[in-house]
C-alpha cells in the first residue's frame, strides 16, 4: 500500500490539476475510467443554463424515456444543486445542447450489447453543440456520464463551464461483464439504498449488480410459487415484494445496468427451511438442502421460474459454493437414499448442482457457478456454465483452457469486505493474467468486485464499496494498453473522481488508509 506520506507528496502535487477538473490548463485528463482514446484542445466554452438535448436523425425513439431521463440526471450532477445565476460575458462561445444520435431503435439491454460511442464537444459553432454517437442507447448513457466530468462548476461566474475543447473522445469497454455484489442475506438492505448503489455504478460505468439475495442467514424476497421461503426474512418488515424486485431490475435497466440474481445452492440455504421445513436434512442438520428430496427441486423450479418473470438478464448465479455434506451422510434416510442410487458424497453435490444447472437452462438461463464446481467436477458441467472465480489466483486460465467461460473475482484483490484489500491492489489486478491464447482470452467475461454484507448494511455499504470499486471499474473498462503499469501514477485523478462521487451524493472514503476509513485529518477531500 502507498504510504500516506506518499499519496500526500502525489495529491499536493497535482492539486491545481485536480481544481481544475478535466483537462484544464493542459494538464492532465482527469476522466474515470480512462477512455479509449482522447483528442482536446484549449478553448473554454460556458455551458448554457438551459442545455437541450437534441435527437435529430437517431434511429432511436427512446419510447422508455431512456435517453430522456438520462440527460436530466445528467444535468442534475453537472449543475451539483448550485444556484446557476450568471451572466454570459459577450462573445463568449456558449454551449446550447448535446445532440444524440443512436443508430439502433432496440432498446432491450442484453448481455454484450454495444456500449461503444464517440463524443465530440468542437470550440466553435452556431449554435454550439456536443455530439454522441453511440449504436445503442446504453452506449449514449456512458457517452453522457463522460460528458458530465468534462463539466465544473465556475464560483466566480456562477456558471457550468467546460474547459480544454474541442474534445473528440472514442470509447468502449474492455469487458462486456463488469460486476458488483451485494448481499441482501446477511444484512437487509432497502430499496432506496439498492437504488443508490446503482446509481452510482454508472459513474464507473459498471453494468452488472450481482444480487445474492438469500443466504443461510435470511430469506427476503417474495416467491409467489412458494410464498412461505420468506418466512425466512429477519423481520416483517425486512423483505423485498415481488413489484419491488421488478421495480429495481427495471430502474437499472434504463441506467444500463444489468441485475444478475442468485440462489447458492445446494448450501447457503438454511433459511429456506423456516417456511418449509422439509428441505432440510432434518429438524437438527439443517443444510444443504435435501438432495434426496424432489421437493427441493420443485422448489428450485419455482423459484427459477418467478425470477424468469423479474430477471431477464442471460445468467442466474446457482452458486455452488462451501457445500458441507456431512448432513447427508449423517441423516439415515438420505444416507439410504445416497446407498440405492449408488453415490457417495461428492456424487451427490454434483448430482444437485447438474440437476439445478438443467432446471435453470429450461427457464431459458445461462449459469454461472461459483468456482468450487469447476474444481470438483468441471467436466460435468453444462456447456452453458461459467464459472466464478473466487477463491484465489490462477483458476481463470484453467477455466478458459477447459473451453468454459470465467468471471474473475479473486477475493485476495476483488473483495470490498476485505477492509486491508488497498485500491492499488483493486487497480493492478489482471483478469488475463497467463491468458495468452485470444480464443481464451474471449471467454474471460470479464469481473466483479464483492460487496459481501456480513460487517455492512445501509449505514455504511457505499464508503465501502468506493473508491475500490471503481479502481477495479477502469481495470475493466479501459483498454490494457491504456492503463497506468503503476497504480500511484493514477492516484491523483482517483482523488478527483472520489471527490466527484461525493460530491454527487455518494459516500466514497478517503484513498489513503484502509476501505472505509475516515479522513485522518482536516483537510481537502482532493488530498485525503
Amino acid at each position: 500500500m502507498a504510504s500516506a506520506a506518499r499519496l500526500l507528496l502525489v495529491l499536493l502535487a497535482a492539486a491545481v490539476g485536480l481544481c481544475a477538473g478535466a483537462g484544464r490548463g493542459g494538464g492532465r485528463v482527469d476522466l474515470w475510467p480512462m477512455p479509449a482514446s482522447v483528442a482536446r484542445g484549449a478553448q473554454t466554452l460556458l455551458v448554457s443554463k438551459d442545455l437541450k438535448l437534441s435527437t435529430a436523425g437517431s434511429s432511436y425513439t427512446d419510447g422508455k424515456g431512456i435517453l430522456r431521463e438520462a440527460f436530466q440526471r445528467m444535468v442534475a450532477v453537472v449543475e451539483l444543486d448550485h444556484v446557476i445565476n450568471g451572466s454570459y460575458p459577450r462573445g463568449s462561445p456558449v454551449l446550447a445542447g448535446v445532440r444524440v444520435v443512436v443508430r439502433s431503435p432496440n432498446d432491450e439491454l442484453n448481455f454484450g450489447v454495444d456500449e461503444s460511442y464517440k463524443l465530440s464537444v468542437p470550440a466553435t459553432g452556431n449554435p454550439l453543440y456536443a455530439q454522441i454517437e453511440a449504436q445503442t442507447v446504453f452506449g449514449a448513457l456512458h457517452a453522457l456520464e463522460t460528458f458530465s466530468q468534462l463539466c465544473n462548476f465556475d464560483f466566480n461566474a456562477r456558471l457550468i463551464e467546460l474547459h480544454s475543447a474541442p474534445w473528440t473522445i472514442m470509447d468502449m469497454p474492455r469487458f462486456p461483464y463488469r460486476g458488483l455484489l451485494i448481499d441482501t442475506s446477511r444484512h437487509y438492505l432497502p430499496v432506496p439504498v439498492i437504488k443508490s448503489v446503482i446509481d452510482s455504478m454508472t459513474f464507473s460505468k459498471l453494468n452488472v449488480l450481482h444480487w445474492h439475495i438469500v443466504d443461510e442467514e435470511s430469506f427476503p424476497l417474495q416467491i409467489p410459487s412458494y410464498p412461505k421461503l420468506w418466512n425466512g426474512a429477519y423481520s416483517y418488515s425486512e423483505r423485498y415484494t415481488f413489484d419491488d424486485a421488478i421495480d429495481i431490475v427495471q430502474y437499472a435497466e434504463k441506467r444500463g445496468v444489468n441485475v444478475l440474481a442468485e440462489i447458492d445452492v445446494p448450501g447457503h440455504a438454511l433459511s429456506w427451511g423456516v417456511g418449509y421445513p422439509s428441505l432440510w436434512p432434518s429438524a437438527t442438520c439443517k443444510e444443504p438442502l435435501d438432495v434426496s428430496n424432489d421437493f427441493t427441486f420443485q422448489v428450485i423450479n419455482g423459484i427459477l421460474s418467478d425470477f424468469s418473470k423479474i430477471f431477464k438478464f442471460k445468467f442466474v448465479h446457482l452458486g455452488g459454493d462451501e457445500v458441507n455434506t456431512s448432513c447427508w451422510t449423517t441423516t439415515p434416510r438420505i444416507k439410504s437414499w445416497l446407498i440405492k442410487h449408488g453415490m457417495n458424497e461428492s456424487d451427490a453435490y454434483r448430482y444437485f448442482v447438474l440437476r439445478a444447472q438443467k432446471i435453470a437452462i429450461s427457464h431459458g438461463y445461462d449459469i454461472i457457478n461459483w468456482e468450487e464446481t469447476f474444481n470438483n467436477f468441471g467436466d460435468k458441467l453444462d456447456r452453458k456454465t461459467v464459472v466464478h472465480n473466487w477463491l484465489g489466483s490462477g483458476v481463470a486460465e484453467k477455466v478458459v483452457a477447459a473451453g468454459l467461460r470465467c468471471i474473475v473475482s479473486n477475493q485476495d484483490k476483488w473483495y470490498l469486505d476485505h477492509l486491508d484489500a488497498t485500491w492499488e491492489g483493486f487497480y493492478m489486478n489482471e483478469p488475463l493474467t497467463n491468458i495468452y491464447n485470444p480464443q481464451q482470452q474471449k471467454l474471460v467475461l470479464g469481473g466483479e468486485v464483492c460487496m459481501w454484507g456480513e460487517h455492512i448494511d445501509a449505514s455504511d455499504i457505499q464508503q465501502t464499496i468506493w473508491p475500490r470499486a471503481a479502481a477495479a471499474a477502469e481495470r475493466l473498462w479501459t483498454p490494457i494498453e491504456k492503463l497506468a503499469k503503476d497504480a500511484g501514477s493514477v492516484t491523483a485523478r482517483l482523488a478527483r473522481f472520489r471527490c466527484l462521487l461525493n460530491q454527487r451524493g455518494v459516500a466514497a472514503a478517503p484513498l489513503a488508509g484502509y476501505g472505509r476509513s475516515a479522513p485522518s485529518d482536516p483537510g481537502s477531500c482532493l488530498r485525503q
